[in-house]
């Protein structure tokens, strides 16, 4: 793997990291309003 190559996984795998949290925290807030919506807050 060359230095370039690197260098493109690691940003890659740094905005994938950055992409589940962001999914993970689109999928708590959807799951709060869904309880909200249901009444149970």
């Amino acid at each position: 793997m060359k230095a370039d190559d690197a260098k493109e996984f690691k940003e890659l795998k740094n905005e994938n990291a950055l992409l589940k949290k962001l999914l993970a925290e689109a999928e708590l807030e959807k799951a709060a309003l869904k309880e909200i919506a249901k009444g149970k807050f």
